[in-house]
């Protein structure tokens, strides 16, 4: 794993640094593979990230775009992480509708929604059952909990290993979730990260000793980058 942990000036330099990064992980990867994957995050952090993607001038056919957790609402609810990306993004630039993969949310049974995202994700990469497939970026916020992705403290989603997709639960608020082995899967994580709540976490994140069930964005060790993008206010209390 190569870990980068860089504390920008603000929010407004933390979007900026974010948005290149990703740039040019979109330039690699179609360079060598002919196409873009990434997995977005939901919450208000990375509102401003997507609108300045959808400002850029992009290969759109080439880009695909997942996401590493939804709420199980509508697609068309307020709390849905798909409608903030389409309202900020998606919508406002020229991605073919079948280059977007939202987490179905509309079935009676969430395990069943989990079940056949894990199947569309498995038939876009052509990967077999209990292959990790590599996306080029997971997206990744952070709680002042410690949890990412719908990955929480003490929950059950956290002991699932063996599957891509799974069912987290935030007290009685479903989820559907990427499991932590599916992001370590990635070529690069990126943790986009703001606030000054987010310090007592990051502190026990970053600790060389803590209990990974309690701070759950411990457990994200991707096989390739993991990048830590922190504003001044998240990283002010961490060791140079």
């Amino acid at each position: 794993m190569n870990k980068t942990v860089e504390v920008l000036p603000d929010q407004s330099a933390l979007v900026k640094r974010a948005l290149d990064l990703i740039l040019s992980k979109i330039d690699t990867a179609i360079q060598e593979r002919g196409r873009f994957t990434i997995a977005l995050s939901g919450g208000s952090t990375p509102k401003p990230l997507y609108e300045a993607i959808a400002n850029q001038k992009l290969p759109w056919d080439k880009i695909h775009v997942f996401w590493g957790d939804e709420r199980y609402v509508p697609p068309d609810h307020p709390d849905s992480n798909e409608l903030m990306a389409r309202r900020a993004w998606l919508d406002r630039v020229d991605l073919p509708e079948t280059n977007i993969h939202p987490i179905p949310t509309l079935e009676a049974d969430p395990a069943v929604a989990a079940v056949k995202y894990e199947r569309h994700l498995h038939n876009f990469f052509n990967s077999a059952s209990g292959e990790f497939p590599a996306l080029d970026v997971v997206l990744l916020g952070m709680g002042d909990d410690a949890h990412t992705a719908s990955l929480f403290p003490h929950t059950e989603a956290l002991k699932v290993s063996d599957r891509l997709i799974t069912v987290g639960n935030k007290d009685s608020s479903i989820r559907i979730t990427f499991t932590y082995p599916f992001i370590n899967s990635a070529r690069s994580v990126i943790f986009v990260v703001a606030g000054a709540n987010k310090r007592p976490a990051l502190a026990q994140v970053f600790a060389p000793v803590a209990d990974d069930f309690t701070y759950p964005s411990r457990l994200i060790k991707p096989q390739g980058e993991l990048w830590w993008l922190l504003d001044a206010a998240a990283g002010a209390e961490l060791p140079s």
